[in-house]
Protein backbone atom coordinates (compact mmCIF):
# COMPACT_ATOMS: atom_id res chain seq x y z
CA UNK A 1 0.00 0.00 0.00
CA UNK A 2 1.32 3.10 -1.08
CA UNK A 3 1.45 6.23 1.11
CA UNK A 4 -0.07 9.86 -0.57
CA UNK A 5 3.56 11.20 -0.76
CA UNK A 6 4.71 8.08 -2.61
CA UNK A 7 1.79 8.38 -5.18
CA UNK A 8 2.71 11.78 -5.59
CA UNK A 9 6.57 11.13 -6.09
CA UNK A 10 5.64 8.18 -8.55
CA UNK A 11 3.53 10.96 -10.94
CA UNK A 12 5.96 13.41 -10.75
CA UNK A 13 8.52 10.81 -11.77
CA UNK A 14 6.08 9.81 -14.97
CA UNK A 15 5.15 13.60 -15.64
CA UNK A 16 9.05 14.28 -15.81
CA UNK A 17 9.53 10.93 -18.01
CA UNK A 18 6.65 12.58 -19.80
CA UNK A 19 8.11 15.68 -20.57
CA UNK A 20 11.16 14.30 -21.66
CA UNK A 21 10.25 11.99 -24.10
CA UNK A 22 7.63 14.69 -25.85
CA UNK A 23 11.00 16.82 -26.28
CA UNK A 24 13.38 14.04 -27.68
CA UNK A 25 11.56 10.81 -27.25
CA UNK A 26 13.11 7.78 -25.33
CA UNK A 27 16.44 8.58 -26.05
CA UNK A 28 15.65 11.84 -24.01
CA UNK A 29 14.69 9.71 -20.82
CA UNK A 30 17.26 9.31 -19.38
CA UNK A 31 16.79 7.63 -15.82
CA UNK A 32 19.60 10.46 -13.91
CA UNK A 33 17.86 13.25 -15.82
CA UNK A 34 14.13 12.01 -14.88
CA UNK A 35 15.17 11.44 -11.40
CA UNK A 36 17.02 15.47 -11.27
CA UNK A 37 13.74 17.00 -12.85
CA UNK A 38 11.35 15.02 -11.13
CA UNK A 39 13.26 15.89 -7.60
CA UNK A 40 14.34 12.37 -6.56
CA UNK A 41 17.49 10.48 -5.92
CA UNK A 42 18.03 7.98 -8.34
CA UNK A 43 17.87 5.35 -6.35
CA UNK A 44 14.80 5.95 -5.49
CA UNK A 45 13.40 6.48 -9.30
CA UNK A 46 15.01 2.76 -9.33
CA UNK A 47 12.86 1.67 -6.35
CA UNK A 48 9.81 2.88 -8.34
CA UNK A 49 11.04 1.92 -11.72
CA UNK A 50 13.31 -0.92 -12.31
CA UNK A 51 14.09 -0.22 -15.45
CA UNK A 52 13.96 2.32 -18.13
CA UNK A 53 11.25 0.53 -20.18
CA UNK A 54 9.49 -0.01 -16.61
CA UNK A 55 8.91 4.22 -17.18
CA UNK A 56 8.11 4.08 -20.65
CA UNK A 57 5.35 1.53 -19.84
CA UNK A 58 4.10 3.35 -17.01
CA UNK A 59 3.72 6.81 -19.17
CA UNK A 60 2.14 4.84 -21.57
CA UNK A 61 -0.39 3.96 -18.82
CA UNK A 62 -0.70 7.44 -17.99
CA UNK A 63 -1.63 8.59 -21.80
CA UNK A 64 -4.17 5.76 -21.66
CA UNK A 65 -5.82 7.27 -18.70
CA UNK A 66 -6.19 10.55 -19.93
CA UNK A 67 -7.73 9.18 -23.17
CA UNK A 68 -10.24 6.92 -21.08
CA UNK A 69 -11.43 10.04 -18.73
CA UNK A 70 -11.57 12.02 -21.76
CA UNK A 71 -14.21 8.76 -23.69
CA UNK A 72 -15.72 8.96 -20.39
CA UNK A 73 -16.16 12.61 -19.95
CA UNK A 74 -17.46 12.94 -23.84
CA UNK A 75 -18.61 9.42 -25.13
CA UNK A 76 -18.71 9.12 -28.79
CA UNK A 77 -21.84 10.35 -29.93
CA UNK A 78 -21.35 8.38 -33.59
CA UNK A 79 -24.97 6.28 -34.33
CA UNK A 80 -23.50 3.05 -35.25
CA UNK A 81 -20.97 1.19 -33.62
CA UNK A 82 -18.42 1.19 -36.27
CA UNK A 83 -18.22 4.84 -36.31
CA UNK A 84 -18.46 5.33 -32.15
CA UNK A 85 -15.03 2.65 -32.61
CA UNK A 86 -13.61 4.87 -35.35
CA UNK A 87 -14.44 8.26 -33.19
CA UNK A 88 -12.48 6.76 -30.37
CA UNK A 89 -9.78 5.45 -32.11
CA UNK A 90 -9.32 9.45 -33.65
CA UNK A 91 -9.22 11.13 -30.90
CA UNK A 92 -6.45 8.74 -29.77
CA UNK A 93 -4.72 9.52 -32.45
CA UNK A 94 -5.20 13.44 -32.31
CA UNK A 95 -4.47 12.98 -28.72
CA UNK A 96 -1.06 11.36 -29.52
CA UNK A 97 0.12 13.40 -32.49
CA UNK A 98 0.07 16.52 -30.82
CA UNK A 99 3.03 15.73 -29.00
CA UNK A 100 4.94 13.37 -32.13
CA UNK A 101 8.43 12.93 -29.78
CA UNK A 102 5.87 11.23 -27.37
CA UNK A 103 3.91 8.79 -29.94
CA UNK A 104 6.73 8.06 -31.09
CA UNK A 105 8.36 6.94 -28.03
CA UNK A 106 4.93 5.03 -26.60
CA UNK A 107 4.39 3.02 -30.16
CA UNK A 108 8.66 1.92 -29.82
CA UNK A 109 7.59 1.07 -26.02
CA UNK A 110 5.17 -1.06 -27.43
CA UNK A 111 7.51 -2.65 -30.19
CA UNK A 112 10.08 -3.19 -28.02
CA UNK A 113 9.53 -3.64 -24.61
CA UNK A 114 9.99 -7.44 -23.06
CA UNK A 115 7.85 -5.84 -20.19
CA UNK A 116 4.42 -6.83 -20.06
CA UNK A 117 1.45 -3.68 -20.70
CA UNK A 118 -1.91 -3.71 -20.71
CA UNK A 119 -2.31 -1.16 -23.68
CA UNK A 120 -3.82 -4.02 -26.33
CA UNK A 121 -6.11 -4.81 -23.58
CA UNK A 122 -6.64 -1.28 -21.96
CA UNK A 123 -7.71 0.55 -25.90
CA UNK A 124 -10.16 -2.55 -26.79
CA UNK A 125 -11.94 -2.18 -23.48
CA UNK A 126 -12.53 1.58 -24.54
CA UNK A 127 -13.58 0.03 -28.18
CA UNK A 128 -15.84 -2.33 -26.55
CA UNK A 129 -17.75 0.50 -24.14
CA UNK A 130 -17.74 2.71 -27.68
CA UNK A 131 -19.01 0.51 -29.59
CA UNK A 132 -21.23 -2.48 -27.84
CA UNK A 133 -21.90 -0.73 -24.44
CA UNK A 134 -19.95 -1.94 -21.37
CA UNK A 135 -17.31 -4.28 -21.73
CA UNK A 136 -18.92 -6.52 -18.60
CA UNK A 137 -21.62 -6.83 -20.54
CA UNK A 138 -19.83 -8.61 -23.05
CA UNK A 139 -18.87 -12.50 -22.22
CA UNK A 140 -15.11 -13.45 -22.87
CA UNK A 141 -16.12 -15.55 -25.66
CA UNK A 142 -17.89 -13.01 -27.78
CA UNK A 143 -16.47 -12.81 -31.01
CA UNK A 144 -16.69 -8.74 -30.17
CA UNK A 145 -13.84 -8.89 -27.93
CA UNK A 146 -11.82 -10.48 -30.64
CA UNK A 147 -12.87 -8.19 -32.97
CA UNK A 148 -11.97 -4.67 -31.11
CA UNK A 149 -8.63 -6.28 -30.14
CA UNK A 150 -8.07 -6.75 -34.13
CA UNK A 151 -8.88 -3.47 -34.32
CA UNK A 152 -6.68 -1.56 -31.65
CA UNK A 153 -4.05 -3.55 -33.73
CA UNK A 154 -4.81 -2.55 -37.18
CA UNK A 155 -4.78 1.43 -35.63
CA UNK A 156 -1.18 0.94 -33.71
CA UNK A 157 0.42 0.01 -37.55
CA UNK A 158 -1.91 2.89 -38.37
CA UNK A 159 -0.16 5.28 -36.00
CA UNK A 160 3.45 3.56 -36.84
CA UNK A 161 2.74 4.92 -40.24
CA UNK A 162 1.87 8.10 -39.41
CA UNK A 163 4.93 8.50 -37.22
CA UNK A 164 6.86 7.07 -40.07
CA UNK A 165 5.27 10.06 -42.42
CA UNK A 166 3.39 7.28 -44.78
CA UNK A 167 0.05 8.90 -43.67
CA UNK A 168 -2.06 11.13 -42.95
CA UNK A 169 -4.79 11.46 -39.85
CA UNK A 170 -7.41 11.69 -42.85
CA UNK A 171 -6.03 8.74 -44.30
CA UNK A 172 -5.80 6.96 -41.31
CA UNK A 173 -9.36 7.57 -40.52
CA UNK A 174 -10.52 6.39 -44.14
CA UNK A 175 -9.03 2.95 -43.66
CA UNK A 176 -10.20 2.81 -40.10
CA UNK A 177 -13.65 3.49 -41.27
CA UNK A 178 -13.28 0.99 -44.01
CA UNK A 179 -12.23 -1.94 -41.37
CA UNK A 180 -14.57 -1.03 -38.18
CA UNK A 181 -17.35 -0.81 -41.01
CA UNK A 182 -15.82 -4.44 -42.34
CA UNK A 183 -15.32 -5.75 -38.80
CA UNK A 184 -17.68 -4.33 -36.16
CA UNK A 185 -21.36 -6.29 -37.34
CA UNK A 186 -23.83 -7.30 -34.87
CA UNK A 187 -23.50 -10.51 -33.35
Amino acid sequence: MRSRSQHQRRKRIVQAAAALASRGGIEAMQMRTVSERAGVALGTLYRYFPSKMDLVVAVVSEEILLLEGSIERRPPRASDAPARAVEVLMRATRGLMREPELAEALIRSLLLSDVKTDFGERMSELLLRAASGPPEDISAEDPRRLVARALSGIWTMEMIEMLRGNATADEIQSRLEITAARLLIDP
